[in-house]
């Protein structure tokens, strides 16, 4: 019985986040621009697969992504080898980026507007590259306990310093690639990973040490877009 309330709890969760759009985009389709609702038995059917598909993915993250990602960071530490640890994070926040639908999207928009000069699979692993950096950045400021500020200070001067050198157009495509890796997949990983580390490394502090991995991951994204940008230029 306490598993089908829970299930029931979930769903509604799910619909309530989901509703306040769809509400939204009914009253401009039909009340602002006075359209009907095409399809409206597709539209209704899509919209229980949204729900569904929401509920599935979240109760998925919370079940697996998360607990797996905590497990992780606190079992880095046994490894006694930092350079080890650091290679690990690097893997892991390249392949999380890979599968990562918002990154897809956006590389096939990129390729597609481009007409084909700036591939999606290049952008794809250029962003990989960067949010691996990213990543091995954040868990070798944990593990040295390295203050945010001087880690993500000298990464901002030098994405500003290289937006001067590359194409105007890398500029906007880099901050896109930026925000299109903290999407569903990067995020509980990289989150779960960084607070399960420190955890268990003697003197971090979970709520200064565990969180700012993420801004760390677009950073290092932005600077390899903006350094793919100068080597297309070139």
């Amino acid at each position: 019985m306490k598993i089908i309330v829970d299930i029931i709890q979930s769903l509604w969760q799910a619909a309530r986040n989901v509703l306040p759009l769809i509400l939204m985009l009914v009253i401009c389709q039909m009340i602002i621009l006075k359209k009907p609702i095409p399809n409206v038995g597709r539209f209704m059917v899509g919209l229980v697969f949204v729900i569904l598909g929401l509920f599935i993915f979240l109760k998925g993250i919370s079940l697996s992504l998360i607990p797996m990602g905590e497990e992780v960071g606190r079992n880095l530490v046994l490894l006694d080898n930092k350079v080890f640890i650091i290679a690990i994070a690097f893997m892991i926040g390249y392949a999380s980026t890979l599968v990562e639908p918002a990154l897809q999207a956006l590389a096939l928009e990129v390729e597609e507007v481009s007409i084909g000069a700036i591939r999606k699979s290049i952008l794809i692993h250029t962003v990989a590259l960067g949010v691996g950096i990213g990543m091995s950045m954040g868990l070798l400021k944990i593990l040295n306990n390295i203050p945010s500020r001087k880690v993500i200070i000298p990464i901002l001067a030098i994405t500003a310093f290289l937006m001067f050198f590359v194409p105007e157009e890398f500029v906007g495509i880099a901050f896109d690639s930026a925000s299109a890796t903290t999407g569903p997949v990067n995020i509980p990983i990289n989150m779960a990973i960084a607070i399960g580390l420190s955890l268990v490394v003697e003197g971090a502090d979970p709520l200064l040490n565990g969180f700012g991995l993420v801004g760390l991951t677009s950073l290092g994204t932005m600077v390899t877009v903006l350094l793919l940008g100068i080597i297309t230029k070139l």
